[in-house]
Formats: structure tokens, sequence, C-alpha cells
């Protein structure tokens, strides 16, 4: 944790302003320490993250995932492959402006993961805060260590630790859906935007019927499955892909159970793992999503690409 983080901190309990109690430091970084509130609460810094959760709760499946594919989706680590710029390009495909608008801008990414859109956000100039509920943060720090305007929290987004109306910009890619309350964790997000800032929001789709059946009844297993063998079973996507592929035999195999079409193999075990491992998953409607911002107070809601992604502006 750099010191510069602890001007946009505050204490999830009461609000108020946090102190640094630096136990270990590397050059500008602290290691281990603690954050003190006045009204008594105390959170450990521990790894170089503070850390406002005593566990990670439901989102321990993340926590192993981002563990085993650390740099799978960071672009920095795919410049030779056929998935280079992968993550700018889909960041670019769920915002209505050029991402170098971002530079100089307090970013939050809410469930920041191994830390795929913080490293395009940071490259083009925002000051960005990822936080996670999981472990994934640890594999965050790795990959955006050399990064130093990405400051990362390990935070419920149900008490973040930040005032309202600190950020210009927040962005939320394939996250909400997982929490226990997708709608609710939408206005926890709403009430840290700046008056005139946009917040982007992809969830996923729940328009192919087929899909969403299929899906949910293999949950009812997968999602009680130990987690690295329901991980060793996600391979079964690497020949799936190409039996997918074939004319009619692919489209009744992707209704009755679903894997991503992506060429990347070691992109589809991670995503097949990340689809059917967590303890939550919703899915929604463009419908639904124009009401939780319209609900907000936002205004020019878009709808862009990617199942339901809508991007609206926090009216003043």
């Amino acid at each position: 944790m750099n010191d510069t983080l602890l001007q946009w901190l505050c204490c999830p309990c009461c609000g108020e302003s946090l102190t640094l109690f630096a136990e270990r430091r590397d050059g500008t970084e602290v290691e281990e320490g603690i954050l003190s509130s006045s009204c008594g609460s105390k959170y450990p810094i521990h790894e170089g993250i503070p850390r406002f959760v005593a566990s990670d709760s439901y989102s321990s499946s993340f926590s192993f995932e981002w563990q085993l594919h650390c740099r799978t989706q960071i672009d920095s680590a795919n410049t030779e492959s056929r998935m280079a710029g992968a993550s700018e390009s889909a960041f670019c495909g769920r915002v209505d402006f050029p991402l170098s608008d971002l530079s100089g801008k307090l970013v939050l990414d809410a469930g920041c993961g191994s830390g795929r859109y913080a490293e395009v956000a940071a490259k083009h100039g925002a000051e960005v805060i990822g936080v996670d509920l999981s472990l994934a943060v640890n594999a965050a720090r790795k990959n955006l260590r050399e990064w130093s305007n990405v400051h990362l929290v390990q935070a419920d987004l149900f008490a973040l630790p930040f005032a309202p109306a600190k950020f210009d910009f927040i962005y939320s890619f394939g996250v909400l859906h997982h929490t226990p309350d997708c709608a609710a964790a939408f206005r926890q997000l709403s009430r840290l935007l700046k008056p005139g800032g946009k917040l982007s929001l992809f969830v996923y789709s729940s328009y192919n019927k087929a899909s969403v059946f299929s899906t949910a009844m293999w949950r009812i297993l997968t999602t009680r499955l130990p987690k690295r063998l329901l991980y060793c079973l996600s391979f079964i996507a690497v020949p799936l892909y190409f039996v997918y592929r074939i004319p009619l035999i692919g489209h009744i195999g992707r209704a009755i159970f679903v894997i991503p079409m992506i060429p990347n193999w070691r992109w589809r075990v991670l995503d097949t793992f990340d689809w059917y491992s967590p303890k939550f998953q919703s899915k929604h409607t463009h419908w639904e999503l124009f009401h939780w911002f319209e609900n907000e107070g936002f205004t020019d809601m878009k709808v862009l690409p990617g199942e339901v992604t809508m991007l609206g502006k926090k009216s003043n």
C-alpha cells in the first residue's frame, strides 16, 4: 500500500478517516501495518494490501482461480498470443469515450480480479483503486506492482471503505452478478460516484432461456464439487470447443452444456471454471439495468456490446 491511498479511504463502519500505523515498509510501500479509525475499528495491511474483510466469504472460488490463472488475461502477458490486447479491446467496447479521457481521473475497479482492466486504465493515466472480496487482490498486486497509480484493497462491495461521491468513473465488468444481490451492489457503487461521473456495468444475460436453464441445472452439482476437482473437469472445454464448431451439433451442445467459445484453450478452461464454480450467479436484462440506473439518478444511458452492458452518467 502506498501512502497515497490513505487520502481516499475511510472506515466502512463509521465513515471517518483512517490513521496509518506502518509496521514494515519496502521503499514507498507499506507491506505490513494497521489502519485505525476513531470508532475503534482496526484493519490490517497484509502483503501490501489493506484488508477490510476477515475472509473471502462467498468469493472463495475466485481466490482459487486467480491464483492458478494469475497472468492468463493480463494484456502485458499476452503480447505474442492471439489474445493480445483482448482486455483493452473489451474495455473500449464498454465505454463511450476514448481511454485517453481516463488520464488524471480517480477510477474504481469494482471486482478487479487479477487486474486485467486495472492495467488498461492505469496505462491510460487513471489513478485506479481496485477492490475485490477474494484473494485475487494478491494476484493483482503481483501483476500491477510496477504501476504506482494502481492501489488495491480487499473489501466487500456492500461495505466499501470510501466516502460518497469520490470517483470520476466506476466500472464493474462481470462481477456484480456473483454477489448475493446484484441490484443492491449496483446501488452501493452508485453512491460513490461524483455528480457528472460515469459508471459502466457488464452482467450476464438472461435472454437465452435454454442456456439459463441448463446452466442452473449443472450448477446444482458443480457448486458443490471440490474446487480442484471442478477445475480438472473444466478441461472438457478444450476438446468441446472443436465439437461445438460443427453446425447443428454445436448449437445443440451449447444449449445442453455451456462453454465459452474462446480460441485460446487457457481462457476457455478459466472461463468454464468461472462459469460453474461461483456460489452466486444471477442473470439480467437491459430493462432491469435501465431501471437500476434511472432509479439512482443516472442520465444518458447507453447500451453497449457484451451480453448486458450499460453505461450511464450521474446527474448533478
